[in-house]
């Protein structure tokens, strides 16, 4: 039997003699018309606690509808028989395929609204979530004072069982390890217990000073119902939810559902062929920068890769698996070669390399292409024309940087994407407090040349937006400065940025509500591998498992001298492979089809939020209706079918065990019809 079947037939529940209906279950023939259309849609049950807000962000993320009902609201709705179902043309209708509550019991033991929410669950097999309770008996548990522990779960580590393996949580390895980011403060607390009869654990880890395991993710089956039982407290943010979030919804959903979630990890390289600028270890800035004062730069020698650097890219690739995005300056690659006897042995060994990486252009110079630049003070201001307006860089000289770039890398064979840009600094765009909009002319060089994705800096425009025609694509900054070559240039520039001016340091981190100053500055030797690579890693990590599309960018410099940054990708691609199973392998995009993604999200986001959107299941079928031209997203088992006006073909491709994808109803149709395996 294969996989997906046997999950199936796992997670209904029993069928009673007077045949109540089940989520997932064929019922006979005969009673065929009476099978239950179970709506794709979730009930969240919110008490203002961190872990139903944490699964409802994960529901949200994934693209899958829900109702909340808030319990701090005065005005919120009763839990009735007629809120959880109705009848639709004379067939019952269930409004939730699965319900999150903050416990067990919220509405309290034999209360109404309890009451009617468990006679729901039982008439239609409807999962529920206990997103955080404690260890006893109501729950399939024995209490932790019968061979259990209660404590901080800080840095202990813990493993999915055969059984979260078998089912589905088994896109993970298996073992992983609560986050324990400061000693000094408690950031997970839970109870590990031993199940009792009816409890199936998915998710557990040795008994602190006891012995054997105890549980702190299981399924309670009891009583006709179902309830996924957590016993630790988490946040969105914290990689052990992270983690664990896909097994839950889809425990949830029973692994049928609109939206769909998968990891994603790309890296953009900038500046490459251009020299970077390098940090002075003594002023405490960068020469040749307009606010570092006493020097121009003059003699200082800049960061560039060599030959050898390029060798060792194309290498590392190979060896890891893994596509770099090469974002490069033509431009200012030629001036190098003219400056250094008309040979560029660097050039050369890159577009001798030229298939192993993708490529996007970055203007030909690398030239700020928002407002002309005021250096005159710290710090800069837009330059003004004689009537007072802002004096910009103009469209004609903008789209000459995107074309000469592009028809260098079409000379040279590059495997090029038009559609794609990184401007030098995501210059060109608004860039705040000096340059409030976009420059006018950004969005018509864009169009000149058939720009379509622009990147811009998540950390200042976390959403993608229209720049005229074209999108931008946020790329997440990595924590590893343009400006250095050495790992001990870094942890200098890092200690200034994070200690205080008692050690040493600018102080800004005391002055930054936002920064944090570290206890003591970082040893020179040490701690760029002690402390930024592991904390670099950790937070793009983070942006990974948390299904984060956006790409991460640094620089060219990063791959030259003591090439800063490979520790932190091998980190962050170790600690992945050691958390995921093959089936769930991180997707490595290029820029176009990670903008394509956002803008998918963000129209289907609308489409939800302005209720257009219908879903539901009938027995093995699945029929969902969107506003015309909207790319649907769906998750379902394998073996999953689309229904054709003629005939069948496979629906979507497989990721974590299951088949997802985007798509439309098929030509002549008018929703889309899926045929889930029996």
């Amino acid at each position: 039997m294969a996989l997906s079947a046997h999950r199936w037939r796992n997670t209904a529940a029993a069928v009673a003699a007077a045949g109540l209906l089940v989520l997932g279950q064929r019922v006979p023939d005969a009673a065929a018309a009476e099978q239950p259309r179970i709506d794709l849609r979730v009930l969240v049950v919110d008490n203002g606690d961190s872990p139903v807000r944490a699964i409802a962000a994960q529901l949200k993320s994934t693209g899958i509808p829900y109702t909340t009902v808030d319990l701090t609201d005065a005005n919120r709705p009763t839990i009735t028989e007629a809120f959880l179902s109705d009848t639709v043309n004379g067939r019952p209708r269930a409004k939730f395929q699965g319900v999150v509550l903050p416990n067990e019991t919220p509405f309290g033991a034999g209360s109404a609204e309890q009451g009617a929410l468990e006679s729901y669950e039982r008439t239609y097999g409807i999962p529920q979530v206990d997103a955080y309770t404690w260890a006893h008996p109501g729950v399939g548990l024995d209490y932790t004072s019968e061979g259990g522990w209660a404590g901080t779960l800080d840095g202990r580590a813990a493993a999915v069982t055969d059984a979260g393996r078998a089912g589905y949580f088994g896109y993970l390895d298996g073992a992983f390890t609560f986050e324990d980011n400061d000693g000094a403060v408690q950031e997970s607390y839970g109870y590990v217990a031993r199940p009792r009869t009816g409890f199936t654990s998915y998710v557990d880890l040795p008994v602190p000073a006891g012995s054997g395991r105890g549980s702190l993710i299981g399924e309670y089956r009891h009583d006709g119902r179902r309830e996924l039982v957590v016993t630790f407290a988490y946040n969105e943010h914290q990689q052990q939810f992270r983690v664990l979030a896909r097994g839950i919804v889809e425990w949830l959903t029973q692994g049928v559902h609109l939206g769909q979630s998968r990891n994603y990890f790309a890296v953009h390289v900038d500046d490459i062929l251009a020299p970077d600028s390098r940090w002075d270890t003594e002023r405490n800035c960068t020469p040749g920068d307009f606010d570092c004062v006493g020097g121009d730069g003059e003699g200082t020698t800049p960061i560039r890769m060599t030959a050898e650097d390029a060798v060792h890219a194309a290498q590392w690739q190979r060896e890891h698996g893994f596509t770099l995005d090469m974002v490069y300056n033509a431009g200012s690659g030629e001036a190098w070669k003219s400056e250094h006897g008309g040979t560029d042995p660097l050039t050369d060994q890159l577009l001798a390399d030229k298939a192993e990486y993708r490529w996007i252009n970055h203007t030909y110079t690398h030239p700020f292409l928002g407002c002309v630049q005021d250096t005159s003070t710290v710090p800069w201001s837009c330059a003004e024309n004689a009537d007072g307006s802002t004096r910009y860089m103009s469209r004609s000289d903008i789209a000459a940087q995107i074309r000469n770039n592009h028809n260098w890398g079409v000379t040279k064979g590059l495997p090029l994407d038009r559609t794609e840009l990184v401007t030098g600094e995501h210059s060109g765009l608004r860039t705040l407090p000096q340059q409030p909009d976009d420059n006018p002319g950004l969005a018509g060089a864009l169009a000149d040349n058939g720009v379509k994705w622009i990147a811009s800096d998540n950390s200042r425009e976390p959403r993608q937006r229209s720049v005229g025609a074209a999108l931008t694509v946020p790329r997440h900054p990595m924590n590893v400065y343009y400006n250095v070559g050495t790992e001990e240039e870094m942890v200098d520039e890092y200690n200034w940025i994070y200690t205080s001016e008692a050690d040493g340091g600018s102080g800004v981190c005391e002055t930054n509500p936002a920064a944090t100053c570290l206890a003591d500055p970082l040893d020179p030797a040490t701690g760029y591998d002690s402390h930024i690579v592991p904390q670099e890693a950790r937070t793009a990590l983070g942006h990974v498992v948390s299904g984060d599309p956006r790409p991460h960018y640094a620089h060219q410099s990063n791959l030259a001298e003591d090439r800063t940054l490979y520790p932190v990708l091998e980190q962050v691609l170790a600690d992945y492979q050691a958390l995921f199973a093959d089936n769930t392998p991180v997707q490595n995009l290029a820029q176009r089809a990670i903008g394509t993604e956002l803008q998918r999200r963000a129209a289907w986001q609308s489409a939800l939020a302005n209720g257009s959107v219908t879903a539901y299941r009938v027995g093995d079928t699945v029929t969902v209706t969107a506003p015309s031209g909207t790319q649907i997203p769906v998750t379902a088992p394998e073996g999953t079918t689309r229904q054709l006006f003629i005939g069948t073909t496979a629906f979507g491709t497989p990721y974590a065990g299951e088949r997802s994808g985007w798509t439309t109803p098929e030509l002549l149709q008018t929703a889309l019809k899926l045929n889930l395996p029996s």
